[in-house]
């Protein structure tokens, strides 16, 4: 079994400290409906990517986006001094914010595939 880079560890504990902040400590309302979906540390432990999606299916991708790059961008001293606290590290890296597209692209694919079964010839359900 190999073992577990420490980038994998430290981007696991703050994965889990972030989604625990946002949940009980970030009231913003444009952080409301994020969800931390992964985080990617470099290899020198310098720089956090952070990926996020959002649950908020009524507006469009655009306008959410932005919206919550706002609200990461107004709590990112919060974020990296809560986060500086609880994970105890010498440097505390860098983050920068992403939005995770892999759900919506999942989630195309899979209204693309209900569409082709809907229309197969012999279907009922129609």
């Amino acid at each position: 079994m190999k073992p577990y880079k420490r980038a994998d560890r430290v981007s696991g504990h703050i994965q889990k400290a972030l989604s625990d902040l946002m949940h009980n400590k970030i009231k913003d309302p444009r952080l409301n409906m994020v969800t931390i979906t992964g985080v990617k540390m470099s290899p020198d432990l310098k720089i956090a990517h952070i990926f996020y999606t959002m649950s908020d299916i009524t507006s469009d991708i655009k306008k959410r986006c932005t919206a919550a790059e706002k609200g990461f961008k107004s709590a990112l001293g919060y974020i990296k001094r809560t986060l500086a606290r609880e994970l105890g590290l010498r440097y505390m890296p860098d983050i920068k914010f992403h939005y995770d597209e892999s759900f919506d692209y999942g989630s195309r694919i899979d209204s693309i595939l209900k569409s082709i079964q809907d229309h197969e010839p012999g279907n009922t359900t129609s």
